[in-house]
């Protein structure tokens, strides 16, 4: 569906409603740096084949756009650009990173997004922008900026709770508690290396917009693109040390599985000495032979048993200094 459709004019937002209308948008925007901003959210395919014959958008970008599952990557049809974001969001109840996808067509006059999932909420981004008229000057640029700081940000809000998710593992890891953590750390793993995919192949087209060496995207809008690079890499580093601590508790964590597993090895082996000892004094003076004096000695039956106990008793302390039991 088409979300919004504004027609932009030096920083400004032209009172015109136009999502019903877009070639009425188009017309409006003839000044030397109007410009119009379409926003679609999940759009159907006629929904977006109107939209791309309206601007000329290329078909193999907007077959992209429809079907998504993209990796981020900015390409150059013609006189237009084509931009892919990947957007992250946290869910707290599965502890899980979901993703969807951003599609931009930048041109000279236009820029139309193509939002996928329930992530970034690209509203909230052209409110904010629609309040810095300076910014919003720029023309499709600043709009490009804007998607791609919103984005960003979502990006660190996502890696401060894997952050909080990886030290809750290292602190069951090393707890007194027995615990197995490996299938949480797979899944979370699983969901960094999601992030990766996402966040890594981002910071090449940032840092070409930020040195200005993208063509459609005004190079005076270089200096916002570099603040939106520098957190696109230190948050790829942030997420690039949480693995790197992930596979350190999962090794950590089977280490101290398998010391658990000798320290249970120990003590059932302790146990089954001092019952193997007893059993020995048992089946000694259970074979009944006729000559065995003990046998019909009035006390021999009560000093076996003691016997017993301070063998018993004697292997135990024996044991629990020694750290078995």
């Amino acid at each position: 569906m088409i979300v919004d459709c504004a027609v932009y004019r030096e920083g400004a937002r032209l009172g015109l409603d136009c999502r019903d209308d877009m070639q009425a948008a188009v017309e409006a925007a003839q000044q030397a740096r109007d410009f119009v901003w379409i926003g679609l959210h999940d759009p159907e395919e006629g929904e977006l084949a109107t939209v791309a014959e309206t601007f000329g958008l290329h078909p193999l970008a907007v077959e992209d756009a429809l079907h998504a599952h993209q990796r981020p990557k900015v390409e150059r049809y013609g006189d237009g650009l084509f931009l892919v974001l990947k957007t992250l969001w946290y869910v707290h109840e599965t502890d899980e990173v979901e993703t969807g996808e951003i599609n931009l067509f930048v041109g000279e006059r236009y820029v139309v997004t193509v939002r996928h999932g329930s992530g970034v909420d690209l509203a909230g981004a052209r409110r904010d922008l629609e309040e810095r008229a300076a910014v919003l000057g720029h023309g499709p640029g600043s709009v490009v900026y804007a998607v791609c700081d919103r984005v960003v940000d979502e990006y660190e809000s996502v890696a401060a709770e894997l952050e909080i998710d990886v030290d809750e593992i290292e602190q069951s890891v090393f707890s007194t508690e027995r615990t197995n953590d490996a299938e949480r750390i797979y899944l979370l793993k699983r969901e960094v290396l999601e992030f990766r995919r996402a966040a890594g192949p981002l910071r090449d087209p940032m840092a070409r917009f930020a040195n200005g060496s993208v063509a459609g995207v005004q190079a005076d809008a270089a200096p916002f693109f570099r603040d939106v690079h520098d957190h696109v890499v230190r948050v790829f580093e942030q997420v690039g040390a949480l693995d790197d601590l992930l596979g350190n508790a999962l090794t950590a964590n089977l280490a101290t599985l398998s010391l658990q597993q000798n320290d249970d090895m120990r003590r059932i082996s302790a146990w089954v000495a001092i019952a193997a000892a007893n059993t020995l004094i048992a089946g000694v003076y259970g074979m009944n032979f006729d000559h065995m004096p003990e046998l019909g000695w009035q006390y021999g039956y009560p000093l076996v048993l003691v016997l017993m106990a301070v063998v018993g008793v004697g292997m135990y302390r024996l044991f629990r200094r020694a750290g078995w039991l």
